[in-house]
């Protein structure tokens, strides 16, 4: 059994990961870690009373886990990650602070579960995914999505020709304003809209277009009042001449629609990127028969997620496949960032 920690009482880990990880009798919930004042102060500009009414709310954050969930609280990621008690990490943390964790853990002898994105530069990606592979560690980015069983169902209803030849792909994913107060708006902890909601849209689109697919043009979109990107789109194509048009945001009316236009028809779907637990997607394709509503299956993408992470502990083929995924992923993020500037 894989003993298991969380390096942060974050929210996602609390309303998805952990009742995720209790349908999996692979892994054994040993605890979650809070930051020590000297961690968070590494990365922050507060003041010591504001620390330190931070540091305790993430003391409480903590105990709701192990109230819960039993496990301990490990006071500092330090420390969780030097436990012996512990074999791997869940990292939730903010993006900025992913590389330095994941960095420490992989040196400790932790498998890494890893809040996406990897990491906010592609040399820093590949020098965890090296660590990793030194040590014959698993290194898993938490893209949930890509383990829906929609993502499958649609590929097969194209592949059947319910709307012929593909023309277009079109992925649009972006949500309203959250709080200024997330760090998804503070650019020193990796916020920006290409980190959180592109990322999403990048992936798929890669997917959809195959190995040889590639940008070849990106926008990045800023506002005055905040130092990260809002909003953005590119084109990626493959080889084929096939197209894939992607827009995000962050500032945005909800949305995160799939449409794909084909020769004969087209299929169209929403929540392709963020269907929670027990939702049922649909699809709509229409063609020269008419209009027809398909129901797709429900799934839960975060407890296939940790079962992929198991297969990585547990499989040399799986970590492999996994570390090539992550730096094309960041590979991507990085060609999209230069073309923006150029």
């Amino acid at each position: 059994m894989i003993r298991i920690g969380i390096i942060c009482p974050s929210e996602i880990a609390l309303r998805r990961f952990m009742p995720a990880l209790k349908k999996n009798s692979d892994f054994n919930f040993t605890g979650v870690a809070v930051a020590t004042a000297d961690e968070f102060i590494l990365h922050n500009e507060s003041d010591a009373t504001q620390t330190k009414n931070i540091l305790e709310q993430e003391v409480e954050k903590a105990k709701v886990f192990t109230d819960t969930y039993g496990g301990v609280l490990f006071n500092g990621y330090e420390t969780i990650i030097k436990s012996a008690d512990i074999d791997a990490v869940y990292i939730p943390l903010p993006p900025a602070l992913h590389f330095n964790w994941a960095k420490a853990a992989l040196e400790t002898g932790k498998h890494i579960l890893l809040e996406k994105p990897a990491t906010l530069e592609l040399t820093e990606t590949e020098e965890l995914v090296k660590s990793a592979s030194d040590r014959a560690l698993a290194l898993h980015e938490n893209y949930m999505f890509v383990f829906h069983c929609q993502i499958e169902q649609i590929e097969s209803l194209i592949k059947k020709g319910v709307i012929g030849d593909v023309r277009l792909y079109r992925i649009t994913f972006g949500f309203p304003k959250r709080g200024d107060n997330d760090f998804r708006y503070n650019k020193e902890l990796g916020g920006g809209a290409l980190y959180d909601a592109g990322g999403y849209t990048i992936k798929y689109a890669s997917m959809l277009l195959g190995e040889t697919a590639k940008i070849v043009c990106s926008n990045m979109n800023h506002v005055d009042d905040l130092s990260v990107d809002i909003y953005g789109s590119a084109t990626l194509v493959n080889n084929n001449g096939v197209t894939a048009q992607i827009a995000y945001g962050m500032d945005n009316s909800y949305r995160c629609d799939l449409e794909v236009w084909g020769s004969t028809g087209t299929l169209t779907t929403g929540r392709v990127l963020t269907a929670p637990d027990n939702f049922t997607p649909e699809v709509m394709i229409k063609n020269k028969n008419g209009t027809e509503q398909i129901l797709l299956q429900p799934d839960d993408t975060f407890e296939k997620s940790i079962k992929w992470f198991k297969k990585c502990i547990d499989d040399k083929k799986a970590r492999i496949e996994t570390y090539g995924e992550i730096v094309r992923q960041a590979s991507f993020i990085d060609d999209f960032i230069k073309k923006s500037a150029g």
